[in-house]
Order: structure tokens, then C-alpha cells, then sequence
């Protein structure tokens, strides 16, 4: 590895996976991955997301509406399909077929999964009937997707449910922009609603980043794409010094994987050196910061096989379960700087 890759985007991996390896790792580096585009349809859930968390180097997760809902197709044992980018797309509408660019799904593996998606939250309305941060809502749909799992007889857990069995916390910063939240919606019209607290999100996010550096440690970030799940890991930072006024000087790690590009807005808000000038990123650590220019279908699977071959897994964090003290100390520092 150190002698190979060392030019141009096969440089950028090269450099991103050492950086994962050797400083990443370590135990006392939270570290949090966030997921936009199609990657769950792709396979990328099961195949590297899984055994990422359950080798314990994903603490946290953002993610895109989108991605939580096509990651229950899998424990209901309706995947999706193989396809073509070329096919006559009036066709598939006919044939009862959707597509993900090369990805297919039957119709009715959307209302299956609906049909699922509103029985677990009609069971959160009746049972509570408070509002819910999303890593709550996300728990609920992750124990309801362990059980259907098993009385299906499928045999690979999906994301949802690995978070629930490891404790680790899945954010959704747009709850609306996906079929959970059109599900979510449509409950409300008859009267069932379920309030997503946003305000509970913000400030749980930002508690565990308050955390990891308050104990001496480090905060890592790894993203995947770009988009909302990107922002709101990087505005845990701005947040805590801009908002709340709290001593804090940025994010220790970051590596991004993305197609996009900065000169067109399209980055997502920001390369590493931009974040700087928000406070997004420690200004002394951009030198642990890396751009991967590259498909995340690509480089995700090396990264992965790369990271589970040569760095030992981590004791889990469970944050979930810590989540009330979290926020707890995160007031209790924001009532002594005021």
C-alpha cells in the first residue's frame, strides 16, 4: 500500500484508508459516517455498513430517509434486482417495476414495505404518543425489523438492526424527504400523528461531538456522498461554538467520498479547507482531512475490506443508551459558560 497508489484519486484512497487505519481507529476517536445516494439499493448496507458497525467503527449515523427505507426491503426478504440504465422506463412502469438508475424494484416491494413502515409507527403512536427524535423512531423500525427477519427466515440483518443491537444512534436530518416520512404523513390524516422533534436531533448530535472531545478524545468524520446527512454532522461544530458559545475549535478527522465538485456548488457545502472558516474543522488538523474523488460503490467495498484486514475492532460506544446524560452534561456545560 505504501508504495503503490500514489497519484491522483487512487492517492486519495490510498491516503484516506491509512488515515482510517492508523489514526481513525484508534479508541478514543467518535466517529460518525453519513450515507446519501442510493447505497442500501446498491447493497452497501449489508455487504460493508454491517460489518463496519459490528467490528465497531461506526459510533453514530446519518443517513438519508431514502437509505433507511430501502435497507427494509432486505430483512423482508424483497431485494431489489438487477437491471439496466437503458431500459424503456415506460415499460417498467407498465411491468410494475421501479428504477434506481440499474437497480429495479417491484411496486409492491413499496407497499410491502409501507404497509411495514406504518404498522411500527401506529405501534410508536399508541404506545407513546410523544414526539420522537429520529434515532428513536429509527430504533423502533430496527426492533420490528429484527423480528420480521427472523420469522421470514432471512439471514443477514440490515442496518436499522445492527444499530439496535450495538446502540448505535441513526440520525435522519430531512425526516420528510423520504417514504418514512410520506408514511409518517399519511398516518396524520386521519388523525395519527407522530411528532419528529428536530430540536432533539440538533442537540443529541451535537452532545456525543461534545462528548468525545470533553474526554480528551477526537471526532472523526467520514462521508458518503454529500447533501443534508453531510451538514448536519459538520454543523455539530458551529453549533457548539457559534450558537451555544462553547470553547471548541472543530471536527479532528474528515473523509469524504464524492462525485461532485466544488467550483459548481455542488460539493455539498464544502470542501475540508472551506469547513475551516465555519469552525467545521480544527484548523491544526487539515492535514487529517481527505477528498476522494470516486464512486462510493467502488471505493466503499476497498475501504471496508481494507479497514476489517488491518485494524482490530473497537469496543462499541453504545451512545444510544447514553443519549438523556449526553444531552445532559451538553446543558449543564452550555449553564456554566452562560
Amino acid at each position: 500500500m505504501n508504495k503503490a497508489f500514489l497519484a491522483y484519486n487512487s492517492a486519495r484512497l490510498r491516503e484516506a484508508a491509512l488515515l482510517l487505519v492508523e489514526e481513525i481507529s484508534a479508541p478514543d476517536v467518535t466517529t460518525v459516517w453519513t450515507l446519501s445516494g442510493a447505497l442500501t439499493p446498491a447493497g452497501l448496507g449489508t455487504s460493508c455498513l454491517v460489518p463496519l458497525m459490528q467490528a465497531g467503527w461506526v459510533d453514530w449515523l446519518i443517513s438519508t430517509g431514502a437509505n433507511l427505507y430501502h435497507d427494509l426491503h432486505y430483512v423482508l426478504d424483497l431485494p431489489p434486482r438487477m437491471g439496466h440504465p437503458n431500459l424503456d422506463d415506460r415499460e417498467l412502469k407498465e411491468q410494475g417495476l421501479v428504477r434506481i438508475y440499474d437497480i429495479l424494484l417491484r411496486y409492491d416491494v413499496l407497499l410491502s414495505t409501507d404497509a411495514f413502515v406504518r404498522s411500527v409507527v401506529e405501534e410508536q403512536i399508541q404506545g407513546h404518543g410523544k414526539p420522537l427524535s429520529t434515532p428513536e423512531l429509527h430504533a423502533a423500525l430496527g426492533k420490528a425489523a429484527a423480528k420480521e427477519r427472523q420469522r421470514r427466515g432471512v439471514s443477514n440483518p440490515g442496518i436499522l438492526e445492527t444499530a439496535v443491537n450495538l446502540d448505535i444512534p441513526i440520525f435522519c436530518p430531512a425526516p420528510g424527504d423520504s417514504s418514512i416520512g410520506m408514511n409518517i404523513a399519511a398516518l396524520s390524516l386521519p388523525g395519527k400523528a407522530l411528532v419528529i422533534d428536530p430540536t432533539a436531533d440538533v442537540n443529541l448530535a451535537a452532545s456525543i461531538v461534545w462528548e468525545a472531545k470533553q474526554k480528551g478524545g477526537k471526532s472523526a468524520v467520514i462521508i458518503l456522498g454529500g447533501g443534508a446527512p453531510k451538514n448536519f454532522a459538520l454543523q455539530t461544530e458551529p453549533y457548539l461554538q457559534e450558537i451555544l458559545g462553547l470553547k471548541e475549535s472543530g471536527h479532528d478527522f474528515m473523509i469524504q467520498i464524492t462525485d461532485a465538485r466544488p467550483d459548481t456548488g455542488g460539493l455539498s457545502g464544502a470542501t475540508p479547507s472551506e469547513a475551516v472558516s465555519w469552525g467545521k474543522i480544527d484548523p491544526l488538523e487539515l492535514f487529517n482531512t481527505v477528498v476522494v474523488y470516486l464512486d462510493i460503490t467502488v471505493a466503499l467495498p476497498l475501504l471496508t475490506s481494507y479497514l476489517l484486514a488491518k485494524a482490530k475492532p473497537r469496543e462499541q460506544k453504545r451512545l444510544m443508551s447514553r443519549r438523556q446524560k449526553l444531552v445532559k452534561d451538553l446543558k449543564d456545560a452550555v449553564s456554566i459558560q452562560t
